[in-house]
């Protein structure tokens, strides 16, 4: 596979896989491809715009015409397909938008790849069609400990340690119920690129994969909404109690298990990618607050005032929680980093690009490239 598509390559997760992958394998053509909406920042990949083997395409992946084209233009041999919307915030509001990227745009990115692969004298031989999704599809876990009461210690695969918040855990063999029109629609992509496996042949591959953090991250979500609102000593909005549990993986991580699925995975085949690190979204806003503080060279506990609860989210899932031993017996992938040294990272990089924030805030990150991308 020399030609590979990385769809939402300017988005958060798309824009480390696709600097891994310019920088990692020069003898790849990678095009980014991203309709940059308000979470695709071209600024995220700045350092490698002028690379060789990187190119960059607007575009939309619900327009099956122009993907189709792209597909012949640049005889595409890989995609790894990232795009999606995202926020589950955004899809209680507007469900028709996630219903069009996420499972019509899939679909047409699907397609687009089957007619053109099924022209080609070799088919469908050398060929890979990669899929990311979430743990969110699987719907939520119990909280099976009383409360107050700290979980006990549990070893999950070779991962010593795993503080569980319960008794199970999202496997590749786990039932889909979604609860969000967000998970819904990842949900029903899943099923299409799996049909088209099963009924096409297609080499298809579907990971799903824990919340990730980590740089360049949009501030609409948690980690970096909260480091910003800190740094100006805004409300840190928490829902409900704060209870809720979430397993987190830092973006790097998921970038080489991409890396890793991409070239090594199963045909075929389902892969979790989760981190080994459940935290209450309390205990974790305690982490950031903590870390915010002392680095900011604020006294300890200063922002804790900020915390403001609010009116806990419409069907906001319990728990989630991944177990990755298949993918770490069969693949060998394990997470690099302990949550504390990822949120270390994490903050040290969001104040050390104060810039990079305020023109995601103040809306002049859409004007970066306007000019050189204006018609393309």
């Amino acid at each position: 596979m020399k030609n590979i598509v990385i769809t939402g390559g300017a988005g958060f997760i798309g824009s480390h896989v696709v600097r891994l992958f310019v920088n990692k394998y020069p003898q790849y053509n990678i095009i980014n491809l991203d309709k940059l909406t308000y979470a695709g920042n071209l600024a995220n990949l700045k350092d490698i715009e002028d690379k060789p083997n990187y190119k960059f395409v607007k575009m939309d992946i619900c327009d099956f015409e122009a993907f189709y084209q792209l597909m012949q233009d640049e005889k595409i041999d890989g995609i790894i397909h990232l795009a999606a919307e995202s926020h589950v915030d955004r899809s209680i509001k507007d469900p028709f938008t996630f219903a069009r990227t996420n499972v019509m745009g899939t679909l047409s990115l699907l397609q687009a790849a089957k007619l053109y692969w099924e022209s080609l004298p070799e088919k469908y031989e050398g060929k890979r069609f990669y899929h990311i999704s979430t743990d969110e599809v699987y719907g939520a876990l119990k909280m099976n400990h009383p409360e107050g009461i700290e979980p006990p210690f549990k070893t999950v695969a070779s991962s010593e340690g795993h503080k569980a918040y319960g008794d199970d855990f999202f496997y590749e063999t786990t039932k889909y119920n979604p609860h969000s029109p967000y998970s819904a629609a990842k949900a029903s992509s899943d099923h299409f690129v799996r049909a088209y496996h099963d009924t096409y042949g297609m080499p298809t591959i579907v990971t799903n994969c824990s919340n990730n953090y980590g740089p360049y991250q949009f501030p609409e979500k948690l980690i970096p909404l909260f480091i910003n609102n800190i740094r100006h000593r805004k409300p840190l909005p928490v829902y409900g109690k704060g209870e809720n549990v979430r397993d987190w993986l830092y973006v790097e991580d998921h970038a080489r298990a991409i890396d890793l699925i991409f070239h090594e995975g199963k045909i075929a085949e389902t892969y979790n990618i989760g981190g080994f690190n459940e935290w209450k979204n309390i205990d974790l806003i305690m982490v950031m607050i903590k870390t915010v503080d002392r680095i900011l060279g604020n006294p300890e506990g200063a922002s804790l005032d900020l915390i403001t609860y609010v009116t806990d989210r419409l069907g906001h899932d319990a728990r989630y929680a991944i177990d990755s031993t298949k993918l770490q017996k069969e693949l060998g992938w394990e997470p690099s980093l302990q949550f504390e040294e990822g949120i270390e990272k994490t903050v040290r990089w969001y104040l050390d690009n104060q810039e990079w924030m305020d023109n995601i805030t103040s809306g002049e990150y859409e004007k970066y490239y306007e000019e050189m991308y204006k018609g393309r």
